[in-house]
């Protein structure tokens, strides 16, 4: 019990002085990296889908 009651501390001291946190605006230029990134890679899987779709309908008609 005295390890995992240590290792609790050290989990502490580590997230509480240790670790660097973003600041706001940071995280917000991240998150709206990935949003965007996101979005791109959405609309690439959708029209090709679209295409798949279409070039199936050619190979399998009704």
């Amino acid at each position: 019990m005295k390890k995992f009651i240590n290792y609790c501390k050290l989990c502490y001291k580590e997230l509480a002085h240790e670790v660097t946190w973003p600041t706001y605006k940071e995280l917000t230029q991240s998150a709206v990296v990935v949003l965007s990134a996101s979005l791109i890679i959405a609309v690439i899987v959708w029209v090709m889908d679209m295409v798949f779709n279409n070039v199936m309908i050619l190979f399998y008609p009704g």
